[in-house]
């Protein structure tokens, strides 16, 4: 997998038709899956996908600010690598999402102010997201989110001037 970098992207959670391929910036791991019983995300089948704004901090002095002295949360935030968090000095509940290098979730937990979460040994990554905003986007262990990273011109250098228009 390529490294990542700070910046925004998309957390989609749950799948568009039948496609359960996880986008990465390292590029597309796809695999397809039958329309009976459940979806392979966990969710129940006919359930709509979520997209969901998404903040990514990887590098050392972004994951060590994560959510402190913010007052809410537009998304969620991906921390990587992540294996546990705390939420000593936060101002608001939230939700914790433990994932594997799948993306697969392992364990869905709220955690108010003021405390600290347990390791998780096989968890990767970890989404954090305003209390009670996981379980209303369906999300849940077992299941599988997909990341996809917004362009490097979105959050990175600006766009080239358009020298003929």
């Amino acid at each position: 997998m390529g490294r990542w970098r700070d910046g925004r992207g998309t957390l989609t959670v749950g799948t568009i038709g039948t496609d359960t391929s996880t986008v990465t910036e390292a590029g597309v791991d796809g695999s397809a899956a039958g329309n009976a019983g459940p979806e392979p995300d966990g969710r129940a089948s006919g359930a709509r996908p979520h997209a969901i704004p998404l903040r990514i901090a990887a590098s050392y002095r972004a994951r060590a600010k994560g959510l402190l002295g913010a007052d809410g949360v537009d998304g969620a935030l991906l921390i990587t690598p992540c294996a546990g968090v705390h939420t000593f000095r936060m101002r608001f509940t939230i939700d914790v999402a433990y994932l594997n290098r799948d993306f697969r979730v392992l364990a869905v937990r709220t955690m108010k102010p003021g405390r600290l979460g347990l390791p998780r040994p096989r968890a990767r990554h970890v989404l954090e997201s305003e209390g009670g905003a996981m379980e209303g986007w369906g999300l849940r262990p077992g299941g599988r989110v997909r990341i996809s990273p917004a362009p490097p011109q979105e959050f990175g250098r600006p766009p080239a001037p358009d020298l003929f228009g």
